[in-house]
């Protein structure tokens, strides 16, 4: 496959990584280019930017959840039929999963897909010194391939000139200088940047603004050239038609939450379950009812914490998702969804469809899990390892014992499992597990009476 494609990457976090990733995918589609954007790591909310500026589906790109050997092939189906690839990293470029060496990291995505990288440097605090770091970062590991550095938060030509001067005995280029900007703060929330879908006119005038700035210090035609020094990539796209095998007649209504509370689910899952033989049709709960024959209900994650009032306010959705499920519903729920499933979040009244409350807290569960279905259900059979994501400030308390949907490491049970009901705060990506959306579809084809 030939596809140009660069990482943008940075020595740490808080450096301007999604400010230059997001104004790059801007200003190179508004050249002409059609670009493809991902994001190195299990976070939601970036890619909803990168969708607005690029006008396709942002993707994620993540060894620890849909396995190494996958990270390849998910790019090159994320790239199908654009000519130029953007890959915003995650934290600094050497930084991945917790003891790992570098698991995950952006060093490590960057070798799976033979992309050069941009370094994305915060000149704010110093001057020459900016040449030490890219020094550093070049001798690190010299399987890394960085090819440029843009420079960020630069805050006069004088400063710019001394910034130069550090990095010029490198030999790598600048291949741009962006000054402050103040109209790049996007509004933030306890777990980062508010996501695209809760806010589209600001996430369009953020990206607007990103995209001017690179247009104003960015030379594009530079970066495209660094991003065409790509090797030829020898891999096939990833197929999900190749993943699952659908029935031969009928195709049963997966309703999937959606609008500015459910914001959080990869691109994939849709493309899994619509491939396993099911039409997927995406709702907002704070507005709407279940599609019409819904026939399976897949919740994913987001911030109901925000939106609870709104939440409960929707009194016909509440009894309809109560009563269905209470009828045979298949359910698949993470984080949003399992506080959407409780009785009541922060006071305000739920579905009730679990004997749980959930509510918010100051401490934020935060990490990969490797987990083990407790519970066999329509979705999992007892015993299945994955691996997942944690990202939640909330907590849920159960009025009694429950069986559990996981065990997770130190032996801590998370989640309820029932025969078609699997609602944990675990998010998985299904690339990693295409038995589940295949399984999910089957469950709701029987629901549907296509199936006994």
């Amino acid at each position: 496959m030939v596809i140009p494609r660069i990482v943008v990457a940075a020595p740490s976090s808080g450096a301007g990584k999604t400010t230059v990733a997001v104004g790059l995918m801007g200003a190179l589609r508004q050249a002409g280019h059609r670009v493809a954007g991902f994001k190195v790591g299990p976070d939601y909310i970036d890619p909803g930017f990168h969708a607005v500026a690029t006008g396709r589906p942002g993707r994620n790109l993540d060894p620890m959840l849909s396995g190494e050997e996958r990270v390849a092939p998910l790019f090159a189906h994320g790239a199908v039929s654009a000519d130029l690839a953007v890959v915003e990293g995650v934290m600094g470029l050497y930084d991945g999963a917790l003891g790992t060496e570098g698991y995950a990291s952006t060093a490590h995505v960057s070798k799976l897909l033979k992309a050069p990288i941009v370094l994305v440097v915060d000149a704010s605090a110093a001057g020459r010194s900016v040449g030490a770091v890219v020094a550093g970062f070049l001798s690190y590991d010299t399987g890394v391939r960085i090819v440029g550095v843009i420079l960020n938060k630069v805050g006069s030509d004088r400063h710019e000139a001394e910034v130069r001067a550090g990095v010029a005995p490198t030999g790598v280029p600048v291949l741009g200088v962006l000054r402050r900007d103040t109209r790049l703060t996007v509004p933030s929330r306890h777990l980062g940047l508010i996501p695209a879908d809760e806010q589209r006119e600001q996430a369009s005038g953020a990206v607007e603004a990103a995209a001017e700035l690179v247009r104003q210090g960015v030379d594009l035609e530079a970066f495209v050239a660094a991003a065409r020094t790509a090797p030829d990539l020898d891999v096939q796209p990833w197929d999900p038609t190749a993943e699952v095998t659908p029935a031969e007649e009928g195709r049963p209504v997966i309703a999937m939450a959606g609008g500015p509370v459910f914001s959080f689910r990869y691109t994939e899952t849709a493309e899994l379950l619509t491939a396993a033989g099911a039409d997927v049709v995406t709702f907002d709960p704070l507005r709407e009812s279940l599609p019409e024959a819904t026939s399976a209900l897949y919740l994913g994650g987001g911030f109901p914490e925000l939106h609870a009032e709104a939440l409960s306010d929707n009194a016909v959705l509440r009894k309809q998702v109560a009563d269905e499920i209470a009828a045979g519903l298949p359910v698949v729920a993470e984080c949003a969804g399992l506080l959407y499933l409780c009785r009541e979040l922060d006071g305000h009244q739920l579905t009730g469809v679990l004997p749980a409350t959930a509510r918010m807290t100051s401490r934020l569960t935060l990490g990969y899990r490797t987990a083990i279905a407790a519970t066999t259900t329509a979705i999992f059979d007892e015993g299945r390892r994955v691996r997942g994501h944690e990202f939640h400030r909330t907590t849920v308390e159960y009025d009694g014992d429950v069986d559990s949907a996981w065990y997770l490491p130190g032996g801590i049970q998370e989640g309820v499992a029932r025969t078609q009901i699997h609602a944990s705060y675990l998010h998985l990506h299904w690339t990693a597990t295409p038995d589940v959306p295949a399984r999910f579809v089957a469950a709701a084809r029987v629901y549907a009476g296509l199936e006994k």
